[in-house]
């Protein structure tokens, strides 16, 4: 599906990408649409209303998907690593063990509970169903400390108890995304512990002391239907034809209401007869306009699959995004964000430089063999910690006989005698003592993502960048 998805790209398709990743007002629209009364203007607009609500019905299905196994308001903990068989979440990380959960805040607020860490770094993030991220807690922010929090939804009106601290979600729909710090294997010992003391319970349950258990019941933010658990998220929303994406768009709509900034795309999706809470329906439509808002939908996520897998350009090998995590009316980013991976963190809890290209420009490929060079001093500045993380083209963890995803601060490095620093990136198994920097990578492309957590303020305003990736054979 992707392959066909390429070809099918229009210029149209990365014109929009482009204006839309800009950050601004200007992002939000495509004014040329309006004023053409012609199927063009259909085709365009329903361009510009998908790339909108890409993010909200992936994350619809991400939610429909793990809460298949999962119910809401319930923690999910990974108690190891993801392997190479994990595929629920683009571009998972191997650096954390994840305490995840989906919120359902129609009926009332749900309480997080969190347990002294002792220092130990972690990170809470809250995530709308716009995939913004509204709140943060963890070290960076609330410390390390014993805490309680009330996520209420949007609509909520009451008093909380002593001692707990509100946090309000924009929507009903929230994806809670934490992550604790696990130095290797031998550590999830320790932060299964602390996993274990993560709390969640509707505010109901709290002030009864905590002994109600939440129920297991699915959220009803669209229509029961039968979940397909094997096809990643990002698949079956590809496999969606303008009519059942649409539909279920604005499915979400009446729980998941846009942001006040998002008023002209409001109206955009008003003109293109999308009503919240109700089917959308092409059968009503000429059938040349039926085939504009398909033809539209299919170059939107042409457009959003070419935006990301979009190469670097000569001189910028590594992309840095230090916008993350809360896009405002930069539909166009928050798009391809969701697609490369989806729960992305505000750049001041980690940043993540990404690369497809080598140092001459040329795409990554196990074919060749690449080193990453470190100066002496000039290691990823960072107040936690960093790793280099390798994907394929799906964007998922390769196979490899170490089992190692990604390598980093915390593994047993070896450093050169200057104090320097190799990472030795290939697929073959480099000889002697250059096995301990080995990053495992496939026969065919891959891509790299650098990530540094709570970095410092070098990194954030660009006065550190990433070095370059080095083809040595």
């Amino acid at each position: 599906m992707m392959i066909s998805l390429r070809r099918m790209t229009s210029a149209l398709a990365l014109g929009l990408l482009l204006s839309a990743c800009a950050t601004g007002p200007q992002s939000s629209a495509v004014p040329q649409a309006f004023s053409l009364p012609s199927d063009a203007a259909n085709k365009a607009l329903s361009t510009e209303v998908f790339v909108y609500a890409y993010p909200l019905v992936l994350m619809d299905v991400t939610r429909e998907v793990m809460t298949a196994r999962t119910p809401v308001n319930t923690f999910s903990h990974k108690r190891s690593f993801p392997d190479a068989s994990f595929t629920e979440v683009v571009s998972p990380n191997a650096d954390t063990l994840y305490s995840t959960a989906w919120l359902d805040l129609s009926a009332e607020p749900v309480i997080l509970s969190l347990p002294d860490t002792h220092g130990r770094y972690y990170l809470m993030p809250l995530m709308d169903a716009w995939t913004n991220v509204f709140a943060s807690p963890g070290k960076r922010t609330t410390g390390t400390k014993r805490a309680v929090f009330a996520i209420t939804g949007p609509k909520w009106k009451g008093t909380l108890p002593a001692g707990v601290k509100e946090i309000r979600a924009p929507t009903d729909m929230v994806w809670m995304i934490g992550r604790t710090q696990t130095n290797g294997k031998q550590d999830y010992a320790a932060v299964r512990h602390l996993q274990d003391q993560y709390r969640l319970m509707p505010l109901s349950a709290w002030q009864r002391g905590g002994k109600a258990r939440p129920r297991a019941t699915q959220p009803s933010l669209t229509e029961a239907v039968a979940v397909d658990v094997e096809t990643p998220p990002v698949e079956q929303v590809a496999a969606m034809d303008a009519q059942a994406f649409f539909t279920r768009f604005a499915a979400l709509l009446p729980a998941n209401p846009p942001a006040a900034a998002d008023a002209a795309m409001v109206e955009s999706t008003r003109k293109l007869g999308i009503v919240p809470g109700m089917p959308f329906s092409v059968t009503a439509m000429e059938p040349s306009t039926a085939r504009a808002v398909q033809e539209g939908a299919t170059t939107a996520l042409a457009g959003i699959v070419a935006a990301a897998r979009r190469g670097g350009e000569p001189g910028i090998q590594w992309t840095v995004h230090r916008d993350l995590g809360n896009y405002g009316t930069s539909y166009g980013k928050r798009a391809v964000v969701a697609w490369v991976g989806l729960g992305a963190n505000l750049p001041e809890d980690a940043l993540y430089p990404s690369t497809r290209v080598d140092a001459a420009g040329q795409p990554l490929s196990g074919a060749h063999r690449y080193r990453m060079h470190f100066n002496k001093g000039q290691m990823p500045p960072t107040d936690a910690f960093w790793s280099l993380t390798l994907y394929n083209s799906k964007q998922a963890f390769v196979a490899n006989p170490l089992g190692r995803y990604a390598i980093g601060d915390r593994d047993r490095l070896r450093y050169n005698r200057d104090g320097s620093l190799d990472i030795f990136i290939q697929n073959g198994r480099p000889q002697g003592s250059r096995a301990a920097n080995w990053l495992p990578a496939p026969p065919d492309a891959f891509n790299l993502t650098l990530r540094v957590y709570w970095p410092r303020q070098a990194m954030l305003d660009g006065a550190w960048n990433a070095p370059a990736v080095e083809r040595v054979d």
